[in-house]
């Protein structure tokens, strides 16, 4: 699910919209004031992407579904706002030659019929605007970010127990400011997914959430939350079909076969052999030190070293590097390593290979889509076949933001 700039993109576009919606509910009624009673009762709003342009006419995908045609006249006020901006305050006047395919715009005026908006006000953010700022936020989730599976919620005190990989954990605590973003039950789209609460948060769900990890890497104080309920897959492949986009694949959790649906928003990435030995060791609580022999296979298959154990200063092992950058007691961030995965197709998979998958809910009589899946995993499942450790490797990379689009 790669979250649409994944994660990080949703989440923006959340907040544009939430911005957008602030014009029209504060900056926007300035405007509106100064009409008449009879111009108010028709007025019409519109927020979307600009589709096309033709002539005077812009054609408008909204957010809400259908194509609406904005007509813009001589008269019409056109202004440019910043991503996040809630009022018309710094808001700069542009020309109407200035609109191009792919902005952002709220198109306020007298509605011609369903369809169409004869605009009075176009406020626009620019996709340039956007892309910056899309950026920015994706730098920032992977520097501020954090992820793993629920493995408790505390009502009272509003915090929530997360599980990194098996046996490290972090206390997430929220406030009253705390953003939240939910998925859909059963889309695998980030731009799918609506603002949320707290009390939507299940022990299980995977979650990904942005703000300040505390100088022992035990806590974190979280500004936004993005939580969802998906499925875990893993065992060896019994067919695959790459024309339809799918595969078979015998669930060891559920003792029956799935099939499993693949979009180009899945991603499919390969464990060389190595990295997954090491991984198995970590997850079996194995050696605190590594050997030589690691160290060439890295050179050789090109496995990132993030995923080596290391010793800790409180003895046990953890994911070398994956802690994160001077952060003593950290966390592993087991998204930064899989990321640099080598990518593979379904034509590369086989009969008998052995898969972890994270998909979409689906049901007990339907297939699922599938967000992420990683082969060459024998060795994980063999050290941890438990439903537990399969989400844990995987939930930090789904809940990340790694590609995708917002449209």
């Amino acid at each position: 699910m790669q979250i649409d700039m994944n994660s990080m993109r949703t989440l923006l576009l959340y907040v544009l919209l939430s911005a957008f919606g602030a014009l029209i509910m504060g900056g926007v009624p300035s405007a509106q004031a100064q009409q008449s009673p009879a111009a108010a009762s028709v007025t019409a709003k519109q927020i979307g992407t600009v589709k096309s342009i033709v002539g005077k006419t812009l054609v408008m995908k909204t957010d809400s579904g259908p194509d609406v045609s904005v007509q813009v006249q001589d008269s019409t006020r056109i202004v440019r706002i910043a991503p996040g901006q809630t009022s018309l305050k710094d808001a700069t006047p542009i020309e109407f030659s200035d609109l191009q395919v792919g902005d952002r715009i709220l198109a306020r005026g007298t509605a011609g019929d369903a369809q169409s908006v004869v605009a009075a006000l176009v406020v626009v953010m620019k996709q340039t605007d956007v892309a910056q700022k899309q950026e920015h936020e994706q730098e920032d989730w992977q520097k501020r970010g954090v992820g793993g599976i629920i493995t408790a919620v505390d009502p009272a005190a509003k915090t929530i127990t997360v599980s990194i990989v098996p046996g490290n954990n972090i206390s997430i605590k929220t406030s009253n400011n705390t953003r939240y973003l939910r998925y859909a039950p059963d889309s695998i789209k980030f731009n799918d997914a609506r603002p949320g609460s707290f009390d939507d948060i299940k022990t299980g769900d995977q979650l990904r959430a942005r703000g300040t990890r505390s100088a022992d890497g035990k806590e974190f104080a979280a500004d936004e939350i993005i939580s969802g309920s998906f499925r875990n897959i893993a065992g060896t492949i019994i067919s695959v079909d790459a024309s339809r986009n799918t595969l078979s694949v015998m669930d060891v959790f559920k003792k029956k076969p799935v099939t499993v649906n693949f979009t180009t928003d899945s991603q499919l990435r390969k464990v060389p052999l190595p990295l997954a030995q090491r991984m198995a060791m970590v997850l079996k609580g194995g050696v605190s030190s590594r050997p030589a022999s690691a160290q060439s296979a890295d050179a050789k298959t090109g496995a990132p070293a993030a995923a080596a154990p290391e010793s800790s200063p409180a003895g046990g092992s953890r994911p070398a590097g994956a802690a994160g950058a001077g952060r003593p007691g950290g966390s592993p961030d087991v998204q930064q390593f899989l990321n640099r995965l080598p990518a593979v197709t379904l034509a590369d998979l086989q009969k008998g290979d052995a898969v972890m998958i994270v998909s979409t809910q689906g049901t007990e009589t339907s297939d699922v889509k599938a967000i992420t899946l990683l082969s060459g995993v024998e060795p994980i499942l063999t050290a941890s076949p438990t439903g537990s450790a399969t989400a844990a490797v995987l939930s930090a990379w789904n809940m990340s933001g790694g590609g995708g689009d917002t449209q």
